[in-house]
């Protein structure tokens, strides 16, 4: 069998070193401070990257801010998070991938170590914890801890920030676009397998993290998002239904 990391050394006809790939549906307000924190952490680090922003059919101004940013803006018209994911990995153009969510920012070192761990060969890919950007009520911030440390002692990426070598992207058919929530978790377990077929490890980077929006716990009471995960619990294939998971897709007026 082929070790792909000899495929990511000698593929240098790769424009760039790696790929940041950010899904995004109406994200004008959220793109301009995520974009600036990504572009001030590419800026710092010794390799060459790109930023994609795959516009989901958004209705207000996404496209136009990511370009602004410099970005390079891909269209998908389907609005599913699984299928906007795999559409920006199709027009990368690197062997490394970093998928981050539009309303979240990146560290620099988080960043330099992802792609640190890829280079070395012996990492398939990975994750990190979740931090917010404003203090969470008690049940939510409940919430993420024990999230926290499900991702770290189960090797579990959250959606947030995940990377990734291309090969292994592709070699497991990318993420699932049977489901409507949850695809990073079905991602992780199909790539730490396939990591495991070629003597690669998937971590989970616990020493720095990304911070992302809270919105979603301002915008559901704790009640709902409780009931939420009884639910998915109880009916796991709930995320083959978009309209069960419209807690991802659905927000409440402005």
């Amino acid at each position: 069998m082929v070790n792909p990391t000899l495929k990511v050394q000698s593929a240098s006809s790769k424009e760039f070193v790696y790929s940041v790939i950010i899904p995004a549906y109406n994200e004008e307000n959220f793109l301009p401070s995520t974009l600036s924190s990504l572009q001030s952490a590419m800026n710092s680090i010794p390799y060459k990257g790109e930023i994609i922003v795959v516009d989901n059919n958004s209705t207000d101004n996404t496209g136009h801010v990511a370009q602004k940013y410099g970005a390079r803006v891909v269209f998908e018209p389907f609005r599913q998070i699984a299928k906007s994911r795999n559409t920006g990995a199709k027009a990368a153009k690197s062997n490394f991938f970093i998928f981050l969510d539009a309303d979240t920012r990146l560290p620099p070192k988080l960043l330099q170590n992802a792609l640190m761990l890829l280079e070395k060969g012996g990492y398939c890919g990975g994750g990190t914890l979740i931090g917010f950007d404003s203090q969470l009520p008690f049940f939510a911030d409940s919430l993420v801890q024990f999230w926290n440390w499900i991702s770290k002692t189960g090797k579990l990426a959250a959606g947030s920030f995940i990377f990734c070598l291309a090969p292994g992207f592709h070699d497991i058919g990318g993420f699932d676009e049977q489901v409507y929530a949850g695809e990073e978790i079905f991602f992780s377990r199909r790539l730490k397998a396939w990591g495991k077929k070629h003597t690669m490890l998937f971590t989970i980077i616990a020493d720095q993290n990304v911070i992302t929006s809270g919105r979603k716990f301002r915008w559901y009471s704790s009640i709902q998002i409780a009931l939420l995960l009884i639910l998915f619990t109880i009916f796991p294939f709930a995320v083959r239904s978009r309209f069960l998971c419209n807690f991802w897709y659905k927000r409440p007026e402005q």
